[in-house]
């Protein structure tokens, strides 16, 4: 699976206003799985999204994709902290990243589907309701994966 630099200008042409902000950036420094930090993971994800849509002719909306897919984890902590409020992160950090994401972006209802729906089928009744919100959700489960088991940059996994 390689991108070519059109696609990759597409993708960085759509997170253009997401991915640079304060928050976002702040996500390079908090760890996600083995060396990959959360900013490196949510890129990731995106760029297998954005693969297997266009690729497999998949016909998901490419914008609430990119967009979800980079904004699904962002709940701007290091959920590794040994900390209470961290205990439950795998039930509980969807439902964080929305209200970060909602409260710093105007997000169509997708977007939220996918953030809010991502941990699927961990958190039970939060079945993704769209291809976009399914996608993610389902490439997450394989990056994060991937991740775990190598212990890689997630860059050099794509």
């Amino acid at each position: 699976m390689k991108l070519s630099n059109a696609e990759m200008q597409e993708i960085n042409t759509i997170l253009e206003k997401y991915c640079n902000t304060k928050e976002a950036l702040s996500m390079k420094n908090f760890c996600q799985h083995g060396s990959v930090s959360t900013y490196k993971h949510v890129m990731y994800v995106t760029r297998v999204c954005y693969y297997l849509n266009k690729h497999f002719g998949l016909g998901a909306d490419v914008k609430s994709l990119v967009v979800g897919a980079f904004l699904h984890d962002f709940y701007l902590y290091d959920w590794h902290e040994k900390d209470d409020s961290h205990k439950w992160h795998g039930f509980s950090h969807a439902h964080t990243a929305l209200l970060n994401a909602d409260a710093r972006f105007a997000l169509t209802d997708k977007e939220r589907d996918i953030i809010a729906h991502h941990m699927w089928p961990l958190n039970l009744t939060k079945l993704p309701r769209c291809r976009e919100a399914l996608l993610v959700c389902l490439v997450d489960k394989y990056c994060s994966t991937v991740e775990t088991l190598t212990m890689r940059s997630a860059e050099s996994a794509f």
